[in-house]
């Protein structure tokens, strides 16, 4: 008899249980409905005050896919080379470069008809070395740019932690002086000088002003259609230069590269496993094949990932067309949102894809209203202007990938607080802190200098991308030696 009470008992409890959870799986998906009512709210509320505002909201409802599919698909580039050099685990750097490669196959006909808003970044060393230092900051801080934003979407407040410091340490970066002039070669002085900027651009004072327009701005900007001697919106230079020889070619070859290093004897053992061994070269394809679809939640996301932000491009180049400007700073002064504006009356408005520059701009918004002047430099006040975050429409894309993050998140139940400790806090400032350096060093991040310039075909982006491999790789053998250090310590501790 007590069992059977017990047993009811039991049942009771587990029932009470499955009921309590279903009803935490109800809220978060009320929770989820509620922000997606809440952004097509703003799109809506702010397009029926000023139609100008479409423009906006077009970088909102982006960003909301942008962030659907990293947390749908765990897209994270720290996460694919901490996996591929410490555990041999070569399943998201696969579904990177498959997404990559898809951007690119949508984008080429964009960019044929003359309609891509994407523009090529000058090519030198300067990408491999900022690459470097950008690959040891995300994997010491557990994450890159982007797969921080959609993280603080999951509520992993470290994620926020890093993208804190990320942003600070771009906005105080962008505008350093004194002391560091003195590692400014004069050739990168006499060069700035020459280009006649503004009187407003104190560009003498600035080491990052010095490296841009005394050294960076000489490098050509380059595609690799401008390389065989095609022009880059033309179908010719298009899809031969830009996609087969930018994107297919060696992407095709770094993924046999990791197939052959990462992937095959596993696969062959399990062959051998199940007694089924095909040798050959379709053996080879099988094994090849089984890389490629591995992940196919990743390889899904990343499908639709590359086909929306080709289409991104085409619609941003659109409403330029329909309003007749070319930079969203004519927008905003056309609302009257005139503060902050650059020198040149632009804004930061790439047109697509972009990660870390509107972050920064948070920051110098912030310092500039604190009546520290962020103006004088050429990173915000000559080319990119530090608009209020609620008008800039940058901001709106980075805003919305949290919220697209969140959404899915909350329907699948995987959104959870997760406080940092002490120690996670510190990893996460020092690597949001190299992730900065790299970011201003590479005029981007692991979006804006590999992944979209890669699928468009910028001769810069595989090269960021090698630095960024190679940083990573440090940053993995770092962890390793402290990991090691630590436990000895521990051990010694407990005598043992």
């Amino acid at each position: 008899m007590q069992q059977q009470v017990a047993s009811v008992a039991t049942a009771d409890e587990a029932v009470a249980k499955m009921t309590l959870e279903e009803e935490g799986r109800r809220k978060k998906r009320l929770w989820a409905q509620g922000l997606l009512g809440f952004f097509a709210f703003i799109s809506v509320g702010t397009y029926v005050y000023n139609e100008y505002y479409i423009y906006l909201s077009v970088y909102l409802w982006f960003g909301m896919i942008y962030g659907m599919c990293l947390q749908y698909g765990k897209f994270c580039f720290s996460s694919a080379f901490r996996d591929l050099f410490a555990i041999r685990v070569p399943r998201m750097l696969v579904g990177i470069v498959i997404a990559t490669v898809l951007f690119g196959v949508v984008s080429a006909p964009i960019t044929a008809i003359g309609l891509s808003t994407f523009h090529a970044a000058p090519v030198s060393s300067h990408a491999v070395i900022a690459g470097v230092f950008f690959g040891i900051g995300m994997v010491i801080a557990g994450g890159c740019a982007s797969s921080s934003l959609y993280k603080t979407g999951e509520g992993n407040l470290n994620a926020l932690i890093v993208i804190l410091s990320l942003s600070l340490t771009q906005a105080l970066f962008a505008d350093v002086g004194g002391w560091a002039n003195y590692f400014v070669p004069e050739a990168w002085t006499q060069s700035a000088l020459e280009k006649g900027l503004p009187a407003s651009i104190n560009v003498t004072d600035g080491w990052v002003d010095q490296y841009l327009a005394g050294y960076v701005w000489n490098s050509p900007a380059l595609t690799y259609a401008q390389v065989l001697g095609m022009k880059t919106d033309s179908v010719s230079g298009a899809f031969v230069g830009n996609l087969l020889v930018g994107i297919l070619i060696p992407a095709g070859l770094l993924l046999a590269l990791v197939y052959a290093l990462y992937w095959r004897k596993g696969y062959r053992n399990k062959q051998k496993k199940a007694g089924n061994v095909v040798s050959g070269l379709g053996g080879e394809l099988a094994g090849y094949w089984s890389m490629i679809i591995a992940n196919k939640r990743t390889a899904i996301a990343g499908l639709i990932l590359g086909i929306a932000c080709a289409l991104h491009m085409l619609v941003m180049q659109g409403l330029r067309v329909k309003f007749g400007f070319k930079n969203a700073g004519v927008l905003l002064e056309r609302i009257g949102w005139d503060y902050g504006l650059s020198v040149q009356g632009t804004v930061f408005d790439p047109g697509y894809w972009y990660v870390t520059t509107q972050e920064a701009q948070w920051v110098g918004w912030t310092l500039q209203k604190m009546g520290i002047n962020n103006m004088d430099n050429i990173y915000f006040g000559f080319v990119n202007g530090i608009p209020n975050p609620a008008i800039n429409p940058a901001d709106w894309m980075s805003f919305s990938l949290i919220g697209g993050a969140a959404i899915i998140a909350l329907y699948h139940d995987e959104f959870k607080f997760k406080k940092p400790t002490w120690e996670t806090a510190m990893w996460s400032i020092i690597g949001g802190f190299f992730m900065g350096i790299g970011a201003r060093l590479g005029l981007g991040c692991n979006v804006g200098a590999f992944f979209v310039r890669v699928a468009n075909g910028d001769c810069s982006g595989w090269l960021f991308g090698l630095g960024m491999a190679g940083g990573a790789y440090l940053g993995v053998q770092f962890f390793n030696w402290w990991t090691e250090k630590k436990l000895a310590k521990e051990m010694e501790s407990c005598g043992l």
